[in-house]
């Protein structure tokens, strides 16, 4: 088998081609600039510069390829809705034209619910252009990412507070971008699975804030206390630190929904969604190395 990966420079699809690598695999990456996946080509794998956005680079890449995992990147534009969709449907249409018949598609809880869920939003219609050309999709419907968590290290260092619009008994799942990574690689070497499928990486357990506030007051020895802020409180925030009006509203558009369960998972948590690494470990690991540095540096 031999695979395409269209982010190789992410949090996600970096440690996919690394283990798709590790296992012998045949993978080609799409990278505009060769020093950032320069590592990767030396560990085997196939590069093809330019973007996605392109029609020649995408028959570049999917040119003897059997498999796709595709990632739409992160909003970075007013009609990024559109945008992605568009990317995503040029995407299919070019596998289909080089006869790759299954894509992994990364997507999210919530997905299923459309639109008015700000930059989740986007997900659906990318479901659905793949499912459109290929016989095989697996849409990857992934939890919360703990990474996330990192926006919120400043607040947690210096005030001791995780501020959210999260009604504080609305629960989700929190996963971490490397065992979304292993789900994918999973299911990019699982051939048994046809036609068009949903499933879940939902992390090991579904979680309030107040319930990861105390997580973390445990993780990073210091208190964490929830604080639930309205969602103007979130847009100005936003603002504050330089973000666009649109992604400032999309952001609050997404809080709202998920505080109405638009964010709920359709996919029960399961054996084959639940996955290993938990908040505690994540914080210990990730998050109290931030949040010292930020502290001492106060």
């Amino acid at each position: 088998m031999s695979f395409v990966v269209n982010t190789p420079n992410g949090n996600i699809g970096r440690p996919l081609v690394q283990r798709l690598l590790q296992a012998g695999k045949r993978v080609t990456i799409i990278s505009r600039k060769p020093e950032s996946v320069a590592d990767l080509v030396k560990a085997g794998a196939r590069r093809v510069e330019g973007s996605m956005e392109d029609r020649a680079v995408l028959d570049a890449a999917f040119e003897g390829a059997t498999a796709l995992f595709w990632l739409s990147p992160p909003p970075n534009r007013p009609d990024y809705v559109a945008w992605s969709e568009g990317v995503a449907r040029e995407a299919a249409r070019a596998a289909r034209a080089h006869g790759i018949g299954r894509a992994v598609v990364l997507s999210s809880v919530g997905a299923q619910n459309g639109s008015g869920i700000g930059p989740v939003s986007s997900l659906l219609p990318v479901e659905k252009v793949f499912q459109a050309e290929l016989p095989h999709v697996y849409a990857l419907r992934a939890g919360v990412f703990m990474e996330n968590l990192l926006h919120d290290v400043p607040a947690i260092a210096r005030t001791g507070s995780l501020f959210t619009m999260m009604p504080p008994e609305r629960k989700f799942p929190l996963v971490t971008v490397a065992d979304i990574a292993a789900k994918a690689a999973e299911l990019l070497q699982d051939s048994a699975w046809t036609g068009h499928r949903h499933g879940g990486a939902h992390g090991p357990e579904h979680l309030s804030y107040p319930e990861v506030a105390d997580i973390l007051s445990d993780a990073l020895g210091r208190p964490v206390k929830y604080v639930r802020i309205p969602g103007d409180g979130l847009r100005q925030a936003l603002l504050g630190v330089g973000a666009p009006a649109w992604l400032a509203d999309a952001m609050v558009e997404l809080y709202t929904a998920a505080g109405e369960g638009r964010l709920d998972a359709a996919e029960p948590r399961s054996k084959d969604t639940t996955t290993p690494t938990t908040l505690a470990q994540f914080a210990r690991t990730v998050l109290l190395p931030a949040v010292e540095k930020v502290a001492r540096a106060a």
